[in-house]
């Protein structure tokens, strides 16, 4: 038998290990409990960390047998072409069922509708062709990865989270959560956001990525990229994202903390190439991920919110 490790690292890796062990319980119970109470629940899988996250604990949840509910993935058309060929290979790999719903096709519809369809920002967009999603497939619920230690809004919500028979969100009229006893009742046409993973930080995340050693877009690790200095940020230079006039366009090492829409999505200067030099780097910075790397939620500090409440993830 071995001595147990009574060092400063000893306990704190001991400490650390029932931390992620708790958050990954709950977060089993939580999509446990969507499979049993709702009837067409589906899981948001843009092929981002988080999304990562929640496949890994639905495999833990579920397999051996088959998810049951469908992967769902909002397609702007203005991904990074890395995340899609990652999402398109893990599905594969998973042998699971993805629906895609396209911004494009909401676009030629006509209820999407933008002053340039071609170069204009469609990270808002993504809430009309979800709710077109959702009422073409009837599901009364949709699992997400966001978290609470995001962004302001997403801090108020709560882990199932109700929307209306409009798909819009009202943070002052939802329903309490006693421990772990969920109301999950809803009418036709409304449905539920679940977010099993409300209560985990970036660094937990990137800390579970570690121990389950889940294969991530190779975005999220530092890489060179031409960028653009703007605001604060550095935007990542595109066709969709050009220079303005008088801006310099120049080659950093950088790598994304999030990943989105091309349009509003950025990277941060840093040179972590694997998953423990971002866990040592995320445990020292004082930016959240969307406030270093978002340029849609600089706006206006409601931004998120306004979004979420027309239906947004």
């Amino acid at each position: 038998m071995n001595a147990p490790d009574i060092t400063a690292d000893g306990i704190l890796g001991e400490l650390n290990a029932r931390h992620l062990d708790a958050l990954e319980s709950e977060a089993i119970h939580i999509l446990r409990e969507v499979a049993a109470e709702c009837s067409n629940p589906a899981l948001l899988f843009s092929g981002g960390k988080d999304s990562v996250v929640l496949l890994r604990l639905a495999e833990k949840a579920f397999r051996p047998g088959k998810f049951p509910f469908p992967l769902v993935h909002i397609d702007t058309g203005h991904n990074f072409a890395e995340v899609i060929e990652f999402r398109d290979r893990r599905v594969a790999e998973l042998g699971e069922r993805l629906i895609v719903g396209l911004v494009e096709e909401s676009i030629r519809k006509g209820t999407v509708r933008l002053r340039n369809p071609q170069t204009d920002s469609r990270n808002a967009a993504q809430a009309v062709t979800l709710l077109e999603t959702i009422a073409e497939h009837g599901f009364d619920a949709c699992i997400g990865g966001a978290r609470r230690d995001e962004e302001k809004a997403r801090a108020k919500e709560r882990i199932f989270s109700f929307r209306d028979e409009f798909g819009q969100w009202d943070p002052k009229a939802q329903r309490p959560e006693l421990w772990d006893l969920y109301n999950t009742r809803v009418h036709p046409g409304e449905n539920m956001r679940v977010f099993p993973i409300s209560n985990w930080t970036e660094l937990d995340v990137w800390q579970y990525i570690a121990r389950e050693q889940l294969a991530l877009p190779s975005i999220y690790f530092a890489h060179e990229r031409q960028v653009i200095a703007r605001n604060g940020l550095l935007v990542p230079l595109t066709d969709l994202t050009p220079p303005r006039e008088g801006e310099a366009v120049e080659t950093q090492v950088v790598r994304f903390r999030t990943v989105g829409d091309i349009s509003c999505t950025c990277p941060v200067s840093s040179d972590a190439a694997d998953v423990a030099a971002i866990i040592a780097e995320t445990a020292v910075t004082q930016i959240t991920e969307r406030g270093a790397t978002r340029m849609d939620d600089q706006t206006s500090e409601a931004s998120m919110e306004k979004r979420k409440k027309a239906g947004y993830f």
